[in-house]
């Protein structure tokens, strides 16, 4: 349920009528719209906010793992548009059996290191990506350091 006055933001109503479907749920606090959006659908959604809303700027895109919660991971997407001095949060919640979702790289090429670290912190795949590997951890680690059930020393 969208909350009405989520509902009348015109970020929000653009997404309810070119993808009826791919709001999960929403909040506005402090002024910043936060929308929770259909993993399915995210690289749709992009491609509206980016040609319909102007949101041509992608900042970040992370993750939170939510350990042992299901859906386990969050990928949170920074989104601004310029010409009205505007932030946009997306967020795509994934369940912890071999988590995916749908490159960005094809609406922002910025997403791409943002991704790869992603995947290399938290082991979250990008379907699509164009050269998914590593960014900052060796070739050979095991593993993902920024999972909550990584052992602090390593695996031994």
């Amino acid at each position: 349920m969208i909350p009405p006055e989520v509902a009348a933001t015109p970020d929000a109503a653009t997404l309810t009528e070119l993808a009826p479907t791919s709001i999960v749920d929403a909040k506005l606090e402090l002024g910043e719209l936060t929308l929770v959006i259909d993993p399915g659908q995210i690289l749709t959604v992009c491609e509206i906010l980016k040609a319909r809303r102007g949101y041509a700027y992608l900042s970040d895109v992370t993750a939170v793992d939510w350990h042992p919660s299901e859906p386990r991971f969050e990928v949170v997407y920074h989104l601004f548009c310029h010409e009205r001095k505007q932030p946009l949060r997306l967020k795509c919640r994934l369940g912890g059996d071999q988590p995916s979702i749908a490159s960005v790289v094809p609406v922002w090429g910025a997403a791409n290191w943002c991704e790869r670290e992603v995947f290399d912190l938290f082991g979250i795949r990008f379907a699509g990506h164009p050269h998914l590997r590593r960014l900052l951890m060796p070739i050979d680690w095991e593993g993902h350091p920024l999972c909550k059930d990584y052992p602090v020393t390593g695996y031994r």
